[in-house]
């Protein structure tokens, strides 16, 4: 036990719980930390003996306890689900009322949900947060989504904007240069109270939906100009290269020029070329889309950015099915430089409705669970840290902060201007992706989404009719007000309508 009471205390010490230990260490904070196999704690804290904070190890979870100032504070740092709540079941005896415990695993909100309740009735203090930038990010300063109960954010906040990314306050940009020991100094901190129970949870799990739609999209547009302009992977990585120092500067972007212009070591090959295609997931896509699909909010983009990991899935029916099914054969006989920009458009294009689509489920989301949630302060946060983080967001923050209330980004002034002098090359790299049958499913779905929700009037006047045709699931009609519902008797369709 430290001769001095420690500051915060941390459970489980895989990469994240280390890198995020040695980041609160590297701030001045005094940290406790224990794992279940104490050989790792041993030896985790002997190869880190110079922190600024210090890092203290603990054999028992009562000797971990006892080492932490009240109330204490303790994050834990273990696999979402089951492992959580074991590990919440061993700490309980040893807790105080008033104690904070921060779960920053990528927990389903409704778990997080269900153990705000099932503590705070026993006087303890629950956070679920969303910790988010991968191991660099934990380690030199990520993007932090807290939710739970107020009063307990504000004792978290000192540590968690001190460890938080950091971005330029007049651009927006993160700042750059964290080293062990060394935290960057000044800037915005990259975290906020989000909301309610699991507030911080949920909205982590729509950075993560966003995030499998702006992969996928820029998969997408490596893939044409691969397999539509015969580009080398280091060629279309100098493309990404550049598109990063414009609209479309992002990490995701940033790393993506990385990946395809770096060799395979073994056989000296393009990496990417050498790399398996088939995607694995960890299942916070699939938790957007079946919640937007369970809340009745249009977020296909992201579906189908789940739905193609799904399809790389099944390679083997896929390398069968290339030696039976044939596509075009088509050449490409245009410009190929203008459809490298078109390519770029679209991809800026798919990108404004995939987030478009993650902000109108938040908002559906804090009516569900009856949040408040600060759109413009989620989008700041997103700004550095995250994987998603990208020049982007500043717009988002923008938008917000032009009007708090926007029912959709697509509305946004700034917006409106951005797709309607792209949408040509969109609507173009769509149609030509599908003469060369390549395929484009978020891009697809993404200007299918704008369509839709820029008509006045959809087909689904028809589909009404056939639903009270074989069902008798009635309609509303548009000479009679709003509400009111009609059937039908369609095997005589001549009689007169009955209000239902």
């Amino acid at each position: 036990m430290p001769e001095e009471l420690s500051e915060i205390g941390l459970i489980g010490l895989a990469v994240m719980g280390q890198n995020l230990a040695l980041n609160i260490a590297d701030h001045g904070f005094a940290i406790s930390v224990y794992n279940r196999t104490t050989s790792k704690m041993e030896s985790f804290v002997a190869k880190n003996p110079g922190t600024p904070g210090g890092l203290h190890g603990c054999a028992s979870l009562e000797g971990f306890i006892n080492s932490l100032k009240r109330p204490r504070k303790v994050v834990i740092m273990v696999k979402a689900g089951g492992p959580t709540d074991a590990v919440i079941d061993s700490l309980l005896p040893l807790l105080e009322n008033g104690d904070i415990l921060i779960d920053g695993g990528n927990a389903k909100w409704t778990d997080t949900i269900r153990r705000e309740k099932e503590l705070s009735e026993k006087g303890i203090r629950f956070v679920g947060s969303g910790v988010s930038g991968g191991e660099e990010g934990a380690r030199f300063g990520p993007s932090l989504m807290p939710g739970g109960d107020a009063k307990s954010w504000e004792e978290l906040k000192p540590v968690w904007t001190a460890i938080a990314a950091k971005v330029d306050p007049d651009t927006g940009k993160p700042l750059e240069g964290a080293e062990p020991g060394k935290p960057i100094e000044g800037g915005v901190p990259c975290s906020a109270y989000i909301g309610a129970d699991g507030a911080g949870h949920y909205v982590k799990m729509v950075h993560n939906g966003i995030e499998y739609g702006d992969m996928q999209m820029i998969c997408e547009a490596y893939d044409l100009m691969q397999n539509v302009l015969g580009m080398t992977p280091s060629e279309i990585g100098k493309v990404f290269g550049r598109w990063n120092e414009g609209l479309l500067d992002s990490f995701l972007i940033e790393i993506t020029a990385d990946i395809l212009q770096q060799a395979d070591p073994e056989t000296d090959k393009p990496f990417v070329d050498i790399v398996l295609d088939t995607a694995g997931q960890k299942g916070t896509g699939k938790w957007t889309s079946v919640n937007a699909l369970d809340m009745g909010v249009p977020a296909p983009t992201v579906a189908e950015a789940v739905f193609a990991r799904c399809l790389s899935a099944v390679k083997d029916e896929r390398v069968a099915a290339s030696n039976i099914l044939e596509g075009p054969g088509l050449e490409f006989n245009g410009d190929k430089a203008a459809f490298v920009e078109a390519i770029r458009d679209a991809l800026y294009c798919s990108k404004i409705c995939s987030y478009a689509q993650g902000f109108q489920l938040m908002r559906e989301a804090q009516n569900e669970y009856n949040w408040k949630l600060n759109f413009g302060e989620i989008a700041q946060i997103w700004r550095g840290g995250c994987i998603i983080r990208a020049a982007f967001l500043q717009k988002i923050t923008e938008a917000y902060a032009r009007d708090p209330e926007l029912a959709n980004l697509l509305l946004d002034p700034y917006f409106k201007d951005a797709i309607h002098n792209a949408q040509a090359n969109w609507r173009i790299v769509a149609g030509t992706a599908i003469e060369h049958g390549v395929p484009i499913p978020t891009f697809a779905s993404a200007i299918s989404y704008y369509d839709s929700y820029r008509t006045a009037r959809l087909p689904q006047n028809l589909l009404q009719a056939q639903r009270d045709y074989f069902g008798a699931h009635t309609y509303e009609r548009t000479d009679k007000p709003r509400g009111n519902f009609y059937h039908i008797d369609w095997p005589e369709p001549d009689r007169p309508q009955v209000e239902a």
